[in-house]
């Protein structure tokens, strides 16, 4: 297990990504994973990867989440 974050975070972005389950883009993220090998906590960490970088995106941008534009986006790269 790597030392270099807070055991805090790395928990805290465990739980946000089991969460996230709910959402179709998350839950059809984590299925891809799984089915791709990968184990649970993998996949979540995976996931949780795609949740840090629209984290990133919305502090860059000053925009709010919006489940929608998210939608429209999965669609566009499909």
């Amino acid at each position: 297990m790597r030392r270099g974050c807070s055991e805090r975070l790395r928990n805290a972005l465990y739980y946000w990504s089991l969460a996230s389950l709910k959402e179709d883009w998350s839950r059809q993220y984590y299925d891809r994973q799984r089915a791709s090998g990968n184990t649970h906590g993998s996949a979540l960490r995976s996931l949780g990867d795609r949740w840090l970088a629209v984290l990133i995106a919305m502090m860059k941008t000053g925009r709010l989440y919006d489940a929608a534009r998210r939608g429209q986006q999965q669609a566009k790269a499909s």
